[in-house]
């Protein structure tokens, strides 16, 4: 209203040391809109064509809230293996080139498949190596402990192995890349670690959490950089060790919203997750 923008804006925002930033405002529809499109199954651009030519949102027959019995993720897709020397650690700044989806009645299954269609197979069953920022140590113990719970073997950093020790969870001592070897570059290049947790803060990410997180990307290690998404992460594979997870058609997702019970329905069993070509994918 302040800014007098009738219809889509697309707000581009920041944190700082607590402080909310606007760093920038478009007046225009964004990616998300073709996303909610298809989670939704209302061809929102259409309608929206239709309504600056006339017509009216009743008179399209859309004037109620959707309201989908499906889960909806979206996922970026990032360049980083083309670029050698980018740290693969988010920001403000724009990285990703594309987004992919996926979609399932559960958080962690439609979790689980927007990471098989962005290109990495989360792992049932290894080593998950964990290393986090002072300030992330509490909030990982959690994680880390549905983790050890699930069967995997837990590798830290000294400090972050202590802290968990001190939680009652049990880790084994890896040395970073400045510590000597062999280290933990030499653990993934090894293919002895299945899962990377390793956050920062910004630029002033150090030196070994760069190395670790590149090597995670050469060798195609499933990664997470932030709490955030070690928790979607640890949702996603307990998901995936209760169930197999399987596909079934867009519309039967939308016909599944349109009823006041019920669940959607679920179609057979998928036998290839692995994303083919360079289409925009999406896990149904």
């Amino acid at each position: 209203r302040e800014l007098g923008v009738v219809g889509l804006m697309n707000i581009q925002y920041a944190i700082k040391d607590g402080v909310l930033y606007v760093l920038e405002v478009n007046p225009r529809a964004s990616r998300t809109v073709p996303f909610v499109s298809k989670a939704i199954g209302v061809p929102l651009a259409k309608l929206a064509t239709k309504v600056m030519l006339g017509k009216t949102l009743k008179e399209l027959g859309f004037t109620g809230k959707a309201r989908p019995k499906h889960i909806s993720v979206k996922e970026s897709v990032f360049p980083f293996n083309r670029f050698p020397n980018a740290d693969i650690i988010l920001g403000p700044e724009m990285k990703s080139t594309g987004e992919v989806m996926g979609i399932d009645r559960s958080f962690g299954i439609a979790f689980a498949k927007s990471q098989m269609a962005a290109g990495f197979q989360l792992p049932r069953k290894g080593t998950v190596f964990i290393s986090v920022h002072d300030s992330h140590k509490e909030k990982v113990v959690p994680i880390a402990r549905t983790m050890k719970d699930m069967g995997f073997r837990l590798l830290a950093t000294r400090g972050t192995a202590a802290y968990l020790k001190a939680s009652g969870i049990p880790s084994d001592t890896i040395c970073k890349v400045s510590e000597g070897r062999p280290h933990v570059v030499d653990f993934i290049k090894n293919g002895d670690i299945h899962l990377v947790i390793n956050t920062g803060i910004g630029r002033r990410s150090s030196l070994d959490a760069h190395h670790i997180r590149r090597g995670a990307l050469m060798y195609n290690i499933p990664y997470t950089t932030t709490i955030a998404g070690a928790r979607a992460v640890s949702e996603a594979i307990g998901a995936l060790q209760r169930e197999e997870w399987q596909v079934c058609p867009l519309q039967d997702y939308y016909a599944a919203g349109n009823r006041s019970k019920g669940k959607a329905p679920r179609g057979p069993r998928a036998t290839s997750p692995k994303p083919q070509g360079k289409r925009k994918k999406t896990g149904a």
